[in-house]
């Protein structure tokens, strides 16, 4: 089968391997459509914190957001999953430490996380293994967009509810990349008088014709007042954005963190304490990839506008590389097709 591969840091092929062999307990999987995202592009550079601790090693195979439709099961057992569409889990806990058994496998000090670390290969790939009990079934009425940002729109499932909002809550969503815009919509469907601001035109302009009424500028919201908002989430990689959020948050208000800058993030603890602000860190998708699947299906939330250009496994390193194709749509996200 075709993968891309990255052998080293910034470089990156598409080869020619064995087809995955899947044993008992186990999924084979038809790749339909693949996210690229930030942590792939840190990978790709070699500039990811997994890297740098010699957890991850090249080569490697990315894709952690996708879907497909299983082709074979390695369990009799399991042959009712023949056939169905699937996405699933990328924190594959160990299943046998207090965490995994409390429902917390994202944390699992064991676990793998597919095509990020450990030895279960990423879904840039014609096909993909995944263990049954990390599967998740998707309705065949999804579209393949929506099916490939469950894992994203797990995790801003989590944000979102991470912040309590309630009917009327204002609730400021710093960052208007794909985590950014899936937590405004989840916002939206809460209820919530949503505000996002970003840094490019076209994202937040995408924020608006998604059903954001409020947008700006990262810079006009830092020029603004303090104590504005509800909750505040930061789906940004700004160094400076999470002690922005605490100053913008009301007392007793919730600042929830998804994003991660690349070197440490300071904030003066006086203001959440003086403040009395809860503040809540989101780790993996895991715990959100039900509601965010039932949130689709219903069409509570439609994500398909956040997809910018679907390309084939050649194209991918050009893309690693931050290049967008002449086609592409405002979108942040862009997906591949291993069929193409």
């Amino acid at each position: 089968m075709r993968a891309l591969v990255v052998t080293a840091p910034g470089v990156a092929e598409v080869q020619h391997i064995d087809d995955p062999t899947v044993r008992e307990g186990e999924l084979l999987v038809e790749v339909e459509r693949v996210g690229i995202c930030g942590t792939d592009v840190e990978l790709y550079t070699g500039e990811m914190a997994y890297i740098q601790q010699g957890v991850t090693t090249f080569p490697l195979r990315l894709g952690h957001e996708w879907v497909g439709r299983v082709m074979d099961a390695g369990s009799a057992s399991d042959h009712d999953w023949i056939g169905r569409r699937v996405t699933g889990d990328t924190m594959l806990g160990c299943g046998a430490c207090d965490f995994c058994q409390n429902g917390h496998q994202h944390v699992c000090p064991n676990r793998n996380e597919v095509g990020i670390r450990g030895e279960w290969a990423g879904a840039l790939a014609e096909k993909i293994v995944i263990p049954t009990r990390f599967a998740f079934a998707i309705p065949e009425h999804v579209s393949l967009a929506a099916g490939a940002l469950v894992e994203p729109g797990g995790n801003s499932l989590r944000a979102v509810r991470a912040a309590a909002i309630e009917p009327g809550n204002r609730v400021l969503i710093v960052g208007a990349g794909t985590i950014g815009l899936l937590c405004a919509q989840f916002a939206l469907a809460e209820g919530a008088d949503v505000h996002v601001a970003g840094v490019r035109e076209s994202a937040l302009q995408l924020a608006q014709e998604l059903g954001v009424r409020h947008v700006s500028t990262i810079a006009a919201i830092e020029a603004g007042s303090d104590n504005s908002f509800d909750a505040v989430i930061d789906a940004t990689s700004l160094v400076d954005a999470p002690a922005l959020c605490v100053r913008l948050v009301r007392p007793a208000g919730r600042v929830v963190y998804i994003g991660l800058s690349s070197t440490p993030s300071l904030i003066d603890t006086r203001d959440v304490a003086l403040k009395d602000v809860t503040v809540v860190g989101i780790l993996s998708a895991s715990p959100g990839l039900a509601g965010a699947i039932q949130s689709f299906a219903s069409g509570a939330v439609v994500p398909d506008a956040i997809v910018s250009e679907v390309i084939s496994l050649e194209d991918v390193p050009s893309r690693l590389e931050g290049h967008r194709g002449a086609g592409a749509a405002p979108g942040p996200k862009v997906h591949v097709d291993p069929r193409i």
